[in-house]
């Protein structure tokens, strides 16, 4: 009954993230980017939380983790479009996002018990979620890359306080906060539940803003998208399941996908740049400076 108010549960999650955050010891005081900065990632953030907790109501575990397995390969693409970024992956990046997809989704087919159940709106909205994702992880790698000094704490309360209005249209329209204010009336343990998984969701929040902002958006897609894997494989080692050939195949590609993306690229980045550079300042040094000034401003002048 209550799975089908993901807009509400997020909005409940909000307030515990920004308590969470004030005993932390944030303040207002300690931001460094201007409110504007915050409108389009609160915006996204929001919808991909609500889509993604309401489409639990129609569609079933599994297939959730199938679609949103696929995250990975729009981040990456959407990271190209992105003012401050501009990412262009290697080949060999976009091939492991898709042996480590691929793996996911046959090794999640293996664990249903039944099949996947694919209720149109339920696919809409998870599809939804999967477009505000591709933005979500590429505007906060931006903003850290445009100013170093932002940090996860204060990402996370701009984002969350401005992000909470944006949950009552939606609320408010499909008449969702009247009917799950009054079912969670009559069941308060259900706000004991949304406090713990705030908690546990809180940690995970800044973790993944940790690696974004140290590795970049598309290389955390990746660290999420094998951490469904580890997940479902240790159910299987922890409460005994049968493994099957499909499950072996999926882990295969997993791990295919994991080492191809570790694996450092041998090709010489500079070889290039340096014989351009040269070509391009060749006719500079020819000329004999009256001075010195010009030969040590040559010198100083960047490569690229």
């Amino acid at each position: 009954m209550f799975c089908s108010y993901g807009w509400y549960f997020t909005f409940v999650q909000g307030f515990v993230y920004l308590v969470l955050i004030y005993l932390q010891g944030f303040t207002i005081k300690q931001k460094v980017n201007p409110w504007k900065t915050y409108v389009k990632l609160s915006a996204v953030l929001m919808g991909s939380h609500g889509l993604t907790k309401g489409s639990l109501a129609y569609l079933n575990y599994p297939a959730q983790i199938m679609f949103k397995s696929t995250k990975v390969l729009p981040v990456m693409i959407m990271g190209a479009f992105i003012p401050g970024l501009r990412r262009k992956y290697p080949v060999h990046e976009y091939i492991s996002a898709v042996l480590l997809v691929v793996g996911l989704i046959l090794f999640t087919l293996a664990d249903a018990n039944t099949s996947p159940n694919f209720s149109v709106i339920g696919v809409l909205m998870i599809l939804g979620a999967l477009v505000m994702d591709s933005f979500l992880g590429n505007l906060q790698e931006a903003i850290f890359t445009m100013n170093p000094d932002t940090t996860q704490m204060e990402m996370l309360f701009c984002s969350t306080l401005i992000g909470l209005p944006f949950l009552l249209p939606p609320m408010i329209l499909t008449g969702e906060l009247f009917k799950a204010w009054n079912s969670c009336a009559e069941h308060p343990y259900v706000y004991g539940v949304l406090v713990f998984e705030a908690m546990a969701t809180f940690i995970g929040q800044v973790s993944v803003l940790s690696l974004i902002a140290i590795f970049g958006a598309a290389t955390t897609a990746m660290i999420t998208t094998a951490r469904k894997a580890v997940t479902l494989l240790l159910s299987y080692l922890i409460f005994t399941k049968p493994l099957t050939e499909q499950h072996g195949s999926g882990l295969l590609l997993i791990a295919m996908g994991i080492i191809l993306k570790i694996v450092p690229d041998t090709k010489p980045p500079n070889q290039a740049v340096g014989s351009s550079t040269q070509g391009r300042n060749h006719p500079k040094k020819v000329k004999t400076p009256e001075n010195g000034a010009d030969e040590e401003d040559e010198e100083k002048r960047p490569l690229v």
